[in-house]
């Protein structure tokens, strides 16, 4: 496999793991998911729109230094925060 399709096979992935888990998410399980998929976005739109080729690591430390800005800032509660995390723990993992 290239190293182009690497990322977009991940962004995939990912974008098909929210997808799935609307039939069956709790609402605080929705709530993280979206918020999350919000800052994955932004930083694939980023990274796409820096035209420079990147890998599931770069995009991953993207997603991460956004979200720990956002939490610094006061977005999200103890509790959004601790759902957010572990939701990010998983995808990482895929």
């Amino acid at each position: 496999m290239n190293q182009a399709a690497k990322p977009e096979q991940y962004i995939d992935t990912v974008a098909d793991y929210f997808d799935n888990l609307i039939p069956d998410a709790t609402d605080d399980q929705l709530f993280a998911a979206g918020y999350l998929r919000g800052h994955f976005d932004l930083a694939v739109g980023s990274l796409e729109v820096m035209a420079e080729p990147f890998d599931k690591p770069r995009l991953c430390n993207w997603v991460e230094q956004s979200l720990v800005k956002a939490i610094d800032g006061g977005e999200l509660t103890d509790a959004d925060q601790q759902h957010v995390q572990q939701l990010w723990q998983q995808v990482q993992l895929l």
